[in-house]
């Protein structure tokens, strides 16, 4: 089990690469176990610290059913126990959620990226009673809270109560996917330091500034376009060099700067988050993603275009900032 001074280095988050030829018609397989298998690889031999999948980027929500177990199990072997695995397992209702997480458990993981069941908003003690019940039942998993305030329609970022209690309550929540750098330092007093806040590269030097001694790793869907700039500013901050983490917090500003104010419109972000992901990971040319899984497959070009534009600037940054591994796409 991690505690949370265990989390250190850089976290990739990885889409789930889909067929090609995929008609995603039930029953008919939908993910590409060859190219999830090539990226995780490449991500590990890279210098990722671990590997994040079935979140949002990884289309958590609509990958099929009877797709689940095989990619699970694909990605486990995949890492073959060189660093820790945290699998998705969010669904609508806390059954579900159970069952997959068995699926997780078996197939070795590290532990779980768990966010709320989706139906309806949950209050702080639902929430608190449905960690809890997880951690019970699976006391070998990790739990990596997915604290997406948008998604899951639940106070993350205001709610110290749920925290407070979360950290008696559910002890083998050892960290939490994280976005905003403000409550970070009374989340860690109510907590007792329990939990380990993970802030996304592009916010590492906002969690450094309020408690340097806790930033230590950082997430980052960003990995799969190229893992190079955000390994460059975890270990610049590691590594104590401040100009150079501030120098490549720049870059992935610049990189980043096409979507932003998509990113930052709520509305347009909670509609849009998948395709803006997927499409700047392909046009970065670090991994094939393959195609978006309906009903999430449309995308305006006013939100396409600046997408592609992210995933040609990062790839940029990532030839910058290192060569990519042997086994590696090249760019094109």
């Amino acid at each position: 089990m991690l505690g949370a001074g265990d989390y250190r280095g850089l976290y990739s988050i990885i889409p789930t690469p889909a067929l090609a030829d995929s008609s995603f018609r039930p029953g008919e397989p939908t993910v590409n176990l060859e190219e999830t298998a090539r990226l995780v690889n490449n991500l590990v031999r890279a210098g990722s610290a671990g590997i994040i999948a079935l979140g949002t980027t990884g289309e958590c929500a609509t990958v099929p059913s009877w797709d689940y177990e095989p990619f699970v199990r694909c990605l486990a072997e995949a890492v073959a126990g060189r660093v820790p695995l945290f699998v998705g397992a969010t669904a609508l209702g806390q059954a579900e959620v159970m069952a997959r997480l068995a699926v997780v458990r078996d197939a070795g993981a590290t532990g779980t990226l768990l966010g709320l069941p989706m139906w309806q908003p949950m209050t702080t003690p639902m929430a608190v009673r449905y960690y809890a019940a997880v951690s019970q039942a699976f006391p070998e998993l990790d739990i990596m809270v997915y604290a997406n305030q948008r998604a899951f329609r639940f106070p993350f970022y205001d709610d110290a109560d749920f925290w407070a209690q979360l950290a008696d309550a559910a002890p083998t929540v050892s960290a939490a996917k994280f976005s905003r750098a403000d409550p970070l330092v009374r989340f860690q007093a109510v907590t007792r330091s329990r939990i380990h806040f993970m802030p996304v590269d592009g916010m590492v030097l906002d969690f450094y500034g309020a408690s340097p001694e806790t930033t230590t790793a950082c997430w980052a869907t960003t990995a799969s376009m190229g893992p190079e700039p955000a390994l460059a500013i975890i270990n610049a901050v590691l590594g104590g060099n401040h100009a150079e983490a501030e120098a490549v917090a720049k870059d992935i500003a610049w990189a980043l700067e096409p979507v932003e104010r998509f990113v930052s419109d709520p509305a347009v972000f909670s509609s849009y988050n998948i395709q803006i992901e997927r499409l700047r990971i392909a046009a970065a040319g670090y991994c094939d993603p393959g195609p978006i899984r309906p009903p999430y497959d449309v995308t305006p070009d006013e939100y396409a275009l600046p997408s592609y534009e992210v995933g040609k600037r990062w790839r940029t940054l990532a030839e910058k900032y290192g060569q990519r591994n042997d086994g590696s796409r090249p760019p094109g």
